[in-house]
């Protein structure tokens, strides 16, 4: 790997691996509860973070003193199989995490554009910054739902602009075509500690490339490390 502006913590197999972020997030969390009463935690959806989801249920902390929100979610119902707030209750929200308090991404609204006000008012009611947003990378180097080439990427990166929140458009296959609402780049680097969470071989090499120089809109998940003073730490296994 090319050298990283990131810290880079590697395990041999990815249940090694969920149970060593499992172990981050909660010691970050708990630095957050003894600090300041409270601790807030971004976690995003796919087959990737299940493992770790599973790990961090049986973690030894004051969950409702906890929130938890998502990186992105898919426009679908909650019972939905492609629904990340399903994943979440169903290996995150159990245990002792279960008296966490979460907030989904997803109204009742039909349409994104008609949800995306009223999830956005609860998003910023928040304790921001976040203690750990944890963000996954899709094989075209996409993370939460700010896709490349697509047109409310530019939109999504803009720090100038104040929506912590925006509706994407179903992305192109191999990427579940549905809408979607993603955090913007400035939400998900309102943070105190952020980590890219990856396996196997083919996502190491994507990373190798997207360490190298070259334009966010290119390779999204470059705004992991794009800023020098929200240490980001990647965690890897094959």
């Amino acid at each position: 790997m090319p050298e990283s502006p990131c810290h880079l913590h590697e395990a041999p197999d990815a249940d090694t691996l969920a149970a060593d972020l499992a172990r981050f997030v909660s010691q970050r969390l708990q630095a957050g509860l003894d600090q300041r009463g409270q601790a807030l935690l971004v976690v995003s959806g796919g087959s990737t973070p299940v493992p770790f989801f599973e790990a961090l249920s049986l973690a030894d902390l004051d969950w409702g003193r906890v929130s938890i929100t998502l990186a992105d979610e898919r426009w679908v119902p909650p019972d939905h199989a492609d629904s990340n707030e399903r994943l979440v209750r169903a290996h995150l929200l159990k245990g002792p995490a279960a008296a966490a308090h979460f907030l989904p991404l997803k109204s009742s609204d039909v349409a994104v554009a008609q949800g995306r006000s009223q999830v956005e008012a609860a998003i910023e009611a928040l304790s921001w910054p976040a203690d750990v947003v944890v963000l996954g990378m899709g094989s075209d180097a996409h993370t939460a739902s700010l896709f490349p080439g697509s047109p409310e990427l530019p939109t999504a990166l803009d720090d100038t602009l104040p929506a912590r929140c925006l509706a994407v458009g179903a992305p192109a296959l191999p990427n579940v075509p549905v809408d979607r609402l993603s955090l913007s780049r400035r939400a998900l680097l309102d943070t105190r500690h952020l980590v890219v969470h990856v396996t196997g071989a083919a996502k190491r090499q994507l990373l190798d490339q997207a360490l190298q120089p070259g334009p966010m809109e290119a390779m999204p998940i470059r705004l992991a490390w794009s800023r020098p003073d929200i240490p980001c730490h990647l965690f890897h296994s094959n």
